[in-house]
């Protein structure tokens, strides 16, 4: 993405780290105006490193966001991060992240060694974080949670959670215990979420009908209105590129 003044930056991470990182990713307000934007839901978890004028820095964890929130991308301010996929609650990070549902908490300074001559460069930055997480990831990941996200990811949550416990071998009673225990919400939610996601890139190219086992128009539109607030021909629209997620997508 880059509007007037604002730029927006994503990396892949590195092989060993795909199970639990999506992406690593900056977006940098180097105006002298703060930019309002929409949060709205996207199936990850984030740490959010924050620079403001070359010389503040703070850091945040944010758990899953479930519906849309307003937010500001601060004057003078980079914001450099990492948006992890679920499976990194327990094998990397050893930490739920239940109680952060649309909200986020503020992490200890100086977190993961990383200073302000850090957030200069995305490059930069993921190799600082990579080398971190790397040292963190705990052996034994359970095959059924490793198989069960692979499924949701790759389906754009579009199986239903019948379907994801018959294939994983595993309870829906005990897969929505862990979900709720570990992320705050229900394997359904979640899955409502990725299918939204997912269909982002259609709204995105101008096509304003489900396309997602949704099931018509009107529980497609609503779906949209909860994730978001406004209709899939508003979000289309996106003026002033206040959804940033839409904007972030790559064009197709």
């Amino acid at each position: 993405m880059q509007t007037t003044g604002i730029k927006w930056r994503t990396l892949a991470p590195a092989a060993p780290l795909s199970d639990f990182v999506e992406s690593f990713w900056m977006i940098a307000n180097n105006t002298n105006h703060d930019h309002q934007v929409v949060l709205i839901p996207d199936g990850r978890f984030d740490i959010i490193f924050s620079l403001k004028n070359k010389d503040g820095l703070a850091a945040v964890l944010r758990g899953l966001d479930t519906q849309p929130g307003p937010a500001t991308i601060s004057a003078n301010t980079a914001f450099f991060a990492i948006s992890f996929k679920l499976l990194a609650v327990e094998y990397l990070l050893h930490e739920k992240v239940d109680s952060l549902l649309n909200e986020g908490a503020v992490l200890p300074a100086g977190f993961w060694n990383v200073s302000k001559h850090d957030l200069t460069d995305l490059e930069v930055f993921a190799e600082k974080v990579s080398a971190q997480m790397m040292s963190m990831i705990k052996p034994g990941i359970d095959d059924r949670k490793k198989q069960l996200f692979q499924l949701i990811y790759s389906s754009n949550g579009t199986l239903t959670v019948k379907e994801l416990s018959e294939k994983v071998f595993w309870s829906s009673r005990q897969i929505n215990r862990y979900f709720n225990d570990q992320f705050g919400i229900s394997l359904k939610a979640y899955c409502s979420i990725m299918r939204f996601r997912a269909s982002l890139h259609h709204i995105k190219a101008g096509k304003l009908f489900p396309e997602l086992n949704y099931t018509d128009q009107t529980h497609f539109i609503k779906e949209v209105k909860k994730m978001t607030g406004v209709t899939p021909k508003e979000l289309a629209k996106n003026q002033n590129d206040r959804f940033i997620l839409l904007s972030a997508l790559p064009k197709k």
